[in-house]
C-alpha cells in the first residue's frame, strides 16, 4: 500500500500523531510519505502558517481562544468557512503531486489538509481514499465541512458530539489518538531516573506547556517554585519545548529546585521518571501521558479545544484540572503525597485510552485500501 500522511506544524501534536502512524505503517512494510502540503506551494507559506499559530498560542492564548469561539459561531452559518475557500489555492498543487506520486490513501491528523482534499473533490478532481484523524477530544470547528471516507475520533463516547456537528455516523471510527510505540516501552521509574541521570531519592514533577511551551506556563512555574522551594525531596523538571524565549527567561531567574530542559526527544523517559505531570491539556500530549501511565494535572489551558480536552480527561478521572494557582498547588500536593490517588488515575487512563490506536488506524487504512 502507498500512503501519504499530510500534517502541519501548528502545534507538535499533529505531526507527532502523523509520525506514530508512519512508524506503524513502515513496520508493516507499506510505502509511506509524510509532508506538510503547503511546502509544495511555498516553504515560506508553510512556515508562515505555522509561525502565526505558534506565536498566538505562546504570546496571546486568550486571543487564540477568541478566534476559536468565532469559529464555533461561524460554523452555524449556512455556507462554508474562509478556511475552506483559502485552501482552494492548493488544488492544482496537490493535483500535480498526485499525478507524479500516486497513492492509495491519504491520512490527515490536521484539518487543513482535509479542507484541501475536500476542495479538490468538490471541484471534480480525482483523489485517493481519505482519512481524517482527530487529535483533540472535541469536533473542532469546520471538521463537518470536510468530506473524507473515514473519520477517526478519540473515543466512542464522543461519537454523538461528532454526529451532532454533521459528521456521518457510518464514517466514524472511535480508535483513539495515535501515539508512538516508545510511550508503551517497559521501563520502571527507577530505570528512567538512572538513564536520565536523575536523583533516585527525589520526587520529580514534570512541567510542560506542549511542544511550543505555550499557555501561561511561566506564571505556573513561578507559583510551583515558590511553593516547593523548601522541600528537598521534590524537584521540578521544566520542559520549555521550542519556546527559546521562555527557556532564556527562566534561566535568568536561577530558581532553586528546578531543572530546565529546552527541548527533548525523550519525553517518554521524563514522564516515566516523574510522579506527576503538570501540563496544558493538548490532545496528543495528554494522550501520550495517559498511555505512559503518568498522573496528570491539567492547567493553563489555551481556550478552545484544550478546554474540551481537560474537561474530558477530568470527567473520566484521568486527570485533575486546576483553574487557578491555588488549585495547582493543592492538587499537586494531594497527588504527590497520595499514591492511591495516583494509581486510581492511572487505572482510569488504562480503561479509557486506547494505547494501540496507531495500529488500529493502520488496520483501518488497510481495510479501506
Amino acid at each position: 500500500m502507498d500512503a501519504l500522511i499530510l500534517s502541519c506544524g501548528t502545534g507538535g501534536g499533529h505531526n507527532s500523531a502523523g509520525i506514530a502512524i508512519l512508524e506503524e505503517m513502515e513496520k508493516r512494510g507499506h510505502h509511506v510519505t509524510m509532508l506538510n502540503p503547503y511546502t509544495l506551494k511555498s516553504k515560506k507559506l508553510s512556515s508562515g502558517i505555522d509561525r502565526t499559530y505558534i506565536s498566538m498560542a505562546q504570546r496571546a492564548p486568550d486571543a487564540f481562544g477568541a478566534v476559536y469561539k468565532i469559529g464555533n459561531l461561524y460554523r452555524r452559518l449556512p455556507f462554508r468557512s474562509p478556511v475552506y475557500f483559502a485552501n482552494h489555492v492548493m488544488d492544482t498543487v496537490m493535483e500535480e503531486y498526485f499525478a507524479e506520486h500516486p497513492v492509495d490513501i491519504v491520512l490527515m491528523p490536521h484539518l487543513f489538509p482535509a479542507e484541501i482534499l475536500t476542495n479538490m473533490k468538490l471541484h471534480g478532481l480525482q483523489i485517493p481514499k481519505t482519512m481524517f484523524i482527530a487529535t483533540d477530544y472535541v469536533c473542532i470547528p469546520f471538521t463537518e465541512e470536510t468530506e473524507c471516507d473515514a473519520y477517526v475520533v478519540p473515543a466512542k463516547d464522543l461519537e454523538d458530539h461528532f454526529t451532532e456537528k454533521g459528521i456521518p455516523g457510518d464514517k466514524l471510527y472511535p480508535l483513539g489518538i495515535p501515539t508512538g510505540n516508545r510511550f508503551m516501552a517497559e521501563e520502571s521509574c527507577e530505570q528512567a531516573k538512572k538513564r536520565l541521570g536523575l536523583d533516585a531519592d527525589k520526587n520529580y514533577i514534570l512541567v510542560a506547556g506542549g511542544s511550543m511551551g505555550g499557555g501561561k506556563i511561566r506564571q505556573m512555574i513561578n507559583v510551583l517554585c515558590d511553593h516547593f522551594a523548601g522541600q528537598k525531596d521534590v524537584e521540578l523538571l521544566v520542559i520549555c519545548g521550542s519556546n527559546q524565549a521562555l527557556f532564556q527567561k527562566l534561566s535568568e531567574q536561577r530558581m532553586p529546585g528546578v531543572t530546565l530542559i529546552d527541548y527533548t526527544d525523550d519525553m517518554e523517559g521524563y514522564m516515566r521518571a516523574s510522579q506527576l505531570f503538570i501540563t496544558k491539556p493538548g490532545g496528543l500530549s495528554s494522550t501520550e501521558a495517559a498511555v505512559r501511565n503518568v498522573p496528570i494535572l491539567h492547567t493553563a489551558a489555551i481556550p478552545g479545544c484544550e478546554s474540551y480536552n481537560a474537561r474530558y480527561f477530568s470527567r473520566h478521572g484521568m486527570s485533575v484540572w486546576a483553574r487557578d494557582p491555588e488549585e495547582v498547588i493543592r492538587f499537586a500536593e494531594e497527588l504527590l503525597r497520595d499514591k492511591a490517588a495516583r494509581q486510581h488515575m492511572i487505572s482510569n487512563q488504562q480503561q479509557y485510552i486506547n494505547s494501540r490506536a496507531a495500529a488500529d488506524i493502520c488496520d483501518l487504512a488497510e481495510k479501506l485500501y
